[in-house]
């Protein structure tokens, strides 16, 4: 249990620890995590690799403030900050190794290999990407950026714009499940956190790369540390032909992206402040994406991300508040360069932000509780009740005529308590929301963890949540599509219960979870035609549905187990299981709700082929429950495929050289009907530190 912290600077000294129940490090059993953690993420689970500012608690409740090197860090489970292994839930993490390792070139294409999400491509190398966990769609998950919420109110397909290039980021952290609790109401089914750092040192890096369909991308970043202060600036572009014609024979599955982000902190021994600003600019052909008649589809997205935190470091009662503001600008065009066939869609979405989060330590474990005032202000040219006073779309000479107002109030209270091995973690979030015709709701949550000796954990949850429809949902009804302005809020329930395993040979972890689904938001078809002859799609409240599934990981680190080898590295296998109650009605396709995942496998396998040289084999089977619908209004199940992924590299302390290859079986696949996928895919490039 802990202990209230003090602001006592005494130095201590200890010769050895005991396992007697009065030794200060007995409430965390054998495993020697020293007292808690003084970064008071809260919101936000940044791991300056691993190496924790902690905070030495001992039995007279004296602490002393320390730069401490642990073996695991701060994750984002809770609402208050947890060490991993006090965690009761579990956050699957993919470190800068994972991702230097990957053969990869976005965060969209790195999640595909975390086994319990759904990463479902409509183009390339994070073109557009639509990203879900457990069988769910891209609206039911939360995006962050360094804690600070950035999803989209309009729509959740342009979710993973990010203004980072994947060079700049320290881990990102999957949180599976119902995260009302820990990152608001809008993570219905868990929530992707990316965090960024800036190195302790100033420094200065660039890398370019380049590959098949015309694909080339290039960036760089430089540090500026000087004592307390910490300032740096990214950039990055890339761009590509694409691998799709349309039928007048013309690419259009092409794309370019502009990135640049600045992001600085302050550190003294009294307070942290932290900021960032950014910027993302995508043009990308969309050919069928959004619709099977339509192949000449194109999106132009811009967005821009500002953000400031702050956390004081001393003292019993810490607080940390943000501030952020969002823009999202976007038009679309049915058809590509021709407004006088169609009118280009413009859509411009604010989300401005107010978050105070604190948590403090007494007698009875650690409370924290926290505030949220989101207020999302949306003008469109079609999505929206009509304005009273039309606003002008900037560089043309039309109007923003549609609208939408609405603010989200939520209020958490959270509660840990360990005893010895148990941790017990429970807590409700209240929300009410502006738009919706509805009183505050209160949603809960408990998790809880036993440690059994210093590699096993048992783990069990029940959270529940809500998510709010989002714009598109609520009035999208042209190009084929007919939205309902009423549609009620989905809820959700969940039950989890596992069992992990972690040593310096192997990690594995096993769980089983049930989903119970209310208002389950999705779009249908009936058969039903437009006026333009193409398949109608309807959003609907879809129900209820339930799902079951199973989720197993083992990865095995060679080198420590046969340590007179040099060759075989590390080595990962991890399964997930679904199914749904709910089946398919005659006459009536889903666009998301049952095309999901119901079997996903992945496997991974690291080696070192020579002196510096690296090998790394990465491979996937995906199958998929559902079917879609051809031009001709024929339906079509989707087919099972596995996809082979590697990359070649050599690494040296200031430089590393690599070529990847993705596809390189060269598969026929898709994953959303009539869009198909490109086959093999190479790119070559190179990397520089200074």
């Amino acid at each position: 249990m802990y202990k209230p912290i003090l602001n006592k600077r005494n130095v201590l000294k200890f010769t050895h620890f005991s396992n007697r129940s009065y030794s200060l490090f007995a409430v965390l059993g054998k495993e020697v995590i020293i007292g808690v953690l003084s970064v008071a993420t809260l919101q936000n689970a940044t791991a300056h690799n691993s190496c924790i500012e902690a905070e030495l608690t001992s039995s007279d409740s004296t602490a002393i403030n320390k730069n401490i090197a642990l073996g695991e860090v701060n994750v984002t489970g809770t609402r208050a900050p947890l060490t991993t292994s006090q965690q009761a839930r579990m956050v699957t993490v993919l470190s800068r190794e994972d991702i230097q390792a990957a053969p990869v070139q976005s965060v969209n294409d790195l999640l595909k290999y975390a086994v319990g999400v759904d990463m479902r491509q409509k183009g390339p190398l994070g073109a557009l990407t639509d990203v879900s966990i457990r069988g769910g769609n891209s609206e039911q998950i939360t995006v962050l950026l360094n804690g600070i919420n950035i999803g989209d109110a309009q729509t959740g397909h342009n979710a993973f714009d990010f203004p980072v290039d994947i060079s700049e980021i320290e881990r990102i952290e999957v949180l599976e499940g119902p995260a009302g609790r820990v990152y608001g109401t809008s993570s219905l089914l868990g929530a992707v956190n990316i965090v960024t750092k800036t190195p302790p040192q100033t420094s200065l890096s660039a890398h370019v790369e380049g590959g098949s369909y015309g694909y080339l991308r290039a960036g760089s970043r430089a540090n500026l540390a000087r004592g307390k202060w910490n300032n740096q600036l990214s950039g990055s572009y890339t761009r590509s032909d694409g691998y799709l014609r349309n039928k007048a024979g013309k690419l259009n599955a092409d794309f370019k992206t502009g990135k640049a982000f600045y992001q600085g902190n302050y550190n003294d021994e009294q307070i942290a402040v932290n900021w960032h600003a950014g910027m993302s600019l995508k043009d990308f052909g969309s050919n069928t994406f959004y619709g099977a008649k339509y192949d000449d589809q194109f999106e132009h997205t811009f967005k821009t991300f500002t953000a400031v935190q702050a956390e004081n470091r001393q003292g019993r009662f810490r607080i940390r508040p943000s501030i952020y503001w969002n823009r999202s600008m976007d038009r679309f065009e049915l058809f590509r360069d021709a407004p006088e066939k169609y009118a280009f869609n413009y859509h411009r979405t604010d989300v401005y932000g107010v978050n105070l989060n604190a948590y403090f330590d007494w007698e009875l474990g650690r409370t924290a509780f926290g505030a949220e005032l989101r207020h999302e202000d949306l003008v469109s040219g079609n999505l929206g009740e009509p304005l009273n006073r039309p606003r002008p779309i900037h560089g043309t000479d039309r109007n923003y005529t549609n609208g939408l107002n609405r603010t989200n109030v939520q209020f958490v209270l959270e509660h840990n308590v360990i005893l010895g091995r148990l941790t017990l973690s429970a807590g409700i979030i209240a929300v009410k929301n502006s738009q919706a015709d509805m009183n505050m709701r209160v949603y809960p949550g408990i998790d809880a963890s036993y440690r059994i000796g210093n590699a096993w954990k048992m783990y069990a949850s029940y959270n529940t949540s809500l998510r709010m429809p989002s714009i598109t949902e609520l009035f999208y009804s042209v190009g084929g599509h007919k939205a309902d302005k009423h549609l009620r809020p989905e809820e959700l329930s969940a039950i989890e219960t596992g069992v992990k395993y972690n040593t310096r040979y192997v990690n594995g972890k096993a769980s089983v979870f049930y989903n119970h689904h209310r208002n389950l938001i999705d779009w249908i078809s009936d058969g039903t035609l437009d006026e333009n002859g193409a398949i109608l799609w309807k959003s609907v409240n879809f129900g209820e549905i339930n799902t079951m599934g199973v989720e197993a990981s083992l990865d095995f680190n060679i080198l420590n187990i046969l340590p007179s080898q040099h060759i075989l590295k590390k080595f990962g296998l991890a399964y997930c299981y679904l199914n749904q109650s709910e089946q398919e009605h005659k006459n009536i396709v889903s666009k998301y709700a049952l095309e999901y995942l119901k079997n996903k496998f992945v496997a991974n396998l690291q080696l070192n082929i020579w002196k510096q040289l690296d090998l790394g084999l990465n491979y996937r089977f995906q199958h998929r429950m559902g079917s879609y619908l051809d031009t001709a209004n024929n339906r079509h199940t989707y087919a099972s495929y596995g996809i082979l992924d590697a990359r070649l590299s050599w690494n040296e302390a200031k430089w590393s050289a690599y070529l990847e290859g993705n596809n390189i079986l060269d598969r026929n696949y898709v994953d959303y009907g009539n869009v198909a996928q490109p086959g093999i895919w190479m790119i070559a490039g190179i990397k520089i530190e200074l």
